[in-house]
């Protein structure tokens, strides 16, 4: 018995939307730095894709990144509105990365923050061309821009991110060493160790989201950072912390840790030259929602991919 039309037109959009939505994640993720915003805007497009005369769409997959874009442009007005008013530094939504991006690439954490301070034109412009291999014609359209315009934009863009690319990566081995090492270090208190691991520019930056204690505002040097740990790990006890997961974040080494509050926080490291230049932490409840169930699920001290 024939399907009626509306399911048959159901089952055709969904089949040829399938095979797309993980780049399309990919593109809205990097657009926002919220995994659960980016959610939202891929099932929007889904349902304009739906409603869209899909016969008259020659090529879906550019269809549908211009429309993820645009959704995300939206979207990014009121998001730097709720910035402003953010308590504390504010991170991007922590993404186990091999789980989230089996065939990966190139956007770390660091250079996500980088994109933060781009206006939402250049991050769209970069984003599109740089990581995604869009032309310029197409994303001329998707930004009702002329190409030339879209070409400055994504030039101005990789002239403020172009620094924040490593150009050593450190390797999955060193990293997973040195973030064992620091968790260690950190949650002893070991004041010697923890100096040996930081770079003398390191810098510290908690999101707690004014929901969990942070520090407020990014603390600077080697020196500071070791005390300040050292001291957190003598005020809640050593051992207090459990290692849930070694595992790479938003591209970088880090870890999964349940800490003394009986809740989990991310910790991701980006090590230049063996040493520890910068330490991102998340702490807010809110973006750690989706972790809850795997990570604490892989129990103490078990890695939980590759960094």
């Amino acid at each position: 018995m024939p399907k009626p039309p509306d399911v048959v037109g159901s089952h055709d959009a969904a089949a040829n939307f399938a095979p797309l939505r993980p780049r399309l994640l990919r593109v809205a993720y990097r657009m926002l730095g919220s995994l659960s915003e980016a959610e939202d805007v891929v099932q929007d497009a889904y349902l304009r894709w739906h409603r869209t005369d899909r016969g008259e769409v020659r090529d879906p997959a550019g269809f549908l990144t211009r429309v993820v874009t645009r959704l995300c442009l939206d979207v990014l007005k009121s998001a730097r509105n709720r910035r402003e008013s953010y308590v504390g530094p504010w991170l991007p939504e922590p993404i186990l990365t091999p789980e989230f991006e089996p065939d990966g690439d190139d956007i770390t954490l660091t250079l996500m923050l980088a994109l933060e301070r781009l206006s939402p034109l250049e991050r769209a412009a970069f984003l599109l061309h740089d990581v995604f291999g869009v032309g310029f014609d197409e994303i001329a359209a998707t930004l009702d821009r002329d190409a030339a315009a879209c070409r400055q934009l994504a030039a101005r863009a990789r002239a403020h991110v172009r620094s924040e690319r490593p150009r050593f990566p450190v390797s999955a081995e060193q990293g997973r060493a040195i973030a064992a090492a620091f968790f260690q270090a950190s949650r002893s208190g070991d004041l010697a160790a923890l100096t040996s691991l930081l770079a003398g520019e390191a810098v510290f930056v908690s999101d707690g989201g004014g929901k969990r204690p942070a520090a407020i505002n990014p603390v600077r040097g080697a020196d500071r950072v070791a005390r300040l740990l050292a001291g957190i790990a003598r005020k809640v006890g050593a051992g207090a912390s459990a290692l849930l997961a070694v595992q790479s974040i938003d591209g970088l080494p880090g870890f999964v840790s349940c800490e003394p509050d009986g809740l989990l926080q991310t910790t991701a490291l980006e090590i230049v030259g063996g040493r520890i230049v910068a330490i991102y932490v998340v702490r807010n409840p809110d973006k750690l929602r989706r972790l809850v169930g795997g990570a604490a699920a892989a129990g103490p001290h078990r890695s939980a991919g590759r960094p």
